[in-house]
């Protein structure tokens, strides 16, 4: 037999990336119907979101059990490695993509939208069908009904969480370097502390957004602004959550004795993750809060 050639492992059939396609499917649709009867009596959509996200954690839970499952069968090969490098890669770049259509719509919003209501280029006329109030200004904080709000400032929880989710990568940059240098002790304590800045990050954005709510007048309905900051904001804090899930199993992982210098792919996935997590935040902190 040659022995340049790799025993490539090929997965059998399975059925966690439909389950996962209909997870997604119910949390889309029940999102959308959720935002749809924010101000009816009907609730289901509630019901349809929940249900959604019940069957996106047991994909997860099944998904992740079978592949750990086969990655210490010592079924993997460098082959099979690199097509998980690969994958993880083009995910992180659709990741990209996603948020990139979300920059773009309040880039647009503001550089262009605004302006043009405002009765720039060849807009002569609009200012006489908007509210009366209307200013060609950002945010936006009067609504077409009338509604006053506010602007969520770049001080106080923002910045907080900013120093939060910073500290994080260099607490990850430090479990990684401990990973690679078969340092368990440091990995699991460094890791660990990863994963509870991220948790304390949602749990101040959850804060913020009873902030908002209930002191700013701050909510989804409330125009383009806000519409365009809950948005950007809870898609980020819906990817933190995923990452925070991915680096709890990982640690889990680790302290049972499942990864080493030699082989913690799933390790790096994780940190690429969540690196890529916190420059969007960065980008957010700038552009939605500051800017």
């Amino acid at each position: 037999m040659d022995k340049s050639y790799q025993t490539y492992y090929v997965p059998e059939q399975s059925p966690w990336p439909i389950v996962g396609a209909i997870a997604m499917f119910l949390i889309a649709v029940g999102a959308g119907l959720t935002v749809m009867q924010l101000n009816s009596d009907a609730s289901y959509g509630a019901w349809v979101l929940f249900a959604g996200i019940g069957v996106l954690i047991a994909m997860i839970v099944g998904w992740f059990r079978h592949v750990i499952d086969e990655s210490m069968s010592g079924l993997y090969s460098e082959q099979m490695d690199r097509s998980f490098r690969q994958g993880m890669g083009w995910f992180i770049f659709s990741e990209v993509m996603f948020f990139a259509a979300f920059f773009g719509a309040l880039f647009y919003v503001r550089m262009f939208a605004v302006p043009w209501l405002g009765g720039s280029s060849n807009n002569l006329m609009t200012n006489e069908v908007l509210w009366p109030s209307f200013e060609a200004v950002w945010p936006l904080l009067v609504t077409p009904n009338g509604d006053m709000t506010q602007a969520m400032p770049w001080h106080g929880l923002p910045l907080i969480n900013t120093i939060i989710l910073l500290t994080s990568s260099v607490t990850l940059h430090f479990a990684h370097t401990a990973i690679e240098r078969d340092e368990r002790t440091k990995l699991t304590v460094f890791l660990g502390v990863t994963i509870l800045l991220g948790f304390i990050f949602l749990g101040l954005q959850v804060e913020e957004y009873i902030h908002a709510y209930q002191e700013l007048g701050l909510k989804l309905s409330s125009g383009i602004y806000g519409n365009t900051f809950f948005m950007l904001t809870g898609f980020h804090g819906m990817h933190v959550t995923l990452g925070a899930i991915i680096l709890l199993v990982v640690w889990l992982r680790i302290i049972k004795g499942h990864l080493d210098s030699n082989q913690h792919f799933a390790f790096q996935a994780a940190a690429w993750y969540w690196h890529f997590v916190d420059v969007v935040w960065l980008c957010l902190f700038v552009f939605v809060y500051v800017l």
